[in-house]
């Protein structure tokens, strides 16, 4: 059963709160340009979800417990315990996954804006033509041929 262990339930947890973390912290930086919101989302999801791997003291003498966890808590629990070895080993897969998630988030925004610059090439959704109508009339109100500087919002009135 996924439950029976408590690190699948634990693993479930952290990523469930790094996505709320992630998608709240989008909808808080929304006064940024997009540019800028994505990649600032992509190194904290870079951060958030970069693993690292850690060793624990047992109780008995020389035993000990090691597996992987996320590189920010491997790092933080290395500062609380003053094991500068975890912090060191931990601090460069943080760092690699922020700069990966910085790189994805750009990545995310070139795409964005390629098809966005693709849907205005082919002349709005779906690449559909305008009618020879509609054709028509955006000529009459630009007085000419093509020559309104762009895109027109309709008119009410």
């Amino acid at each position: 059963m996924l439950f029976s262990d408590s690190l699948p339930q634990l693993w479930l947890s952290y990523a469930a709160l790094s996505c709320v973390v992630l998608v709240t912290g989008y909808l808080g930086v929304r006064l940024l340009p997009l540019l800028p919101r994505l990649v600032l989302v992509g190194v904290v999801a870079g951060a958030l979800w970069m693993v690292a791997p850690f060793t624990l003291p047992l109780l008995q003498p020389g035993e000990t417990y090691s597996g992987l966890a996320p590189a920010i808590v491997v790092m933080a629990v290395g500062v609380l315990q003053h094991d500068s070895s975890q912090v060191f080993g931990a601090l460069p897969l943080l760092l690699l996954g922020a700069a990966l998630g910085a790189v994805v988030g750009a990545l995310a925004w070139r795409r964005l804006r390629r098809r966005g610059d693709d849907e205005d090439r082919s002349g709005g959704r779906g690449g559909r033509q305008p009618s020879g109508a509609t054709r028509a009339a955006a000529t009459k109100k630009t007085g000419g041929r093509g020559k309104g500087g762009g895109r027109r919002e309709p008119m009410v009135g």
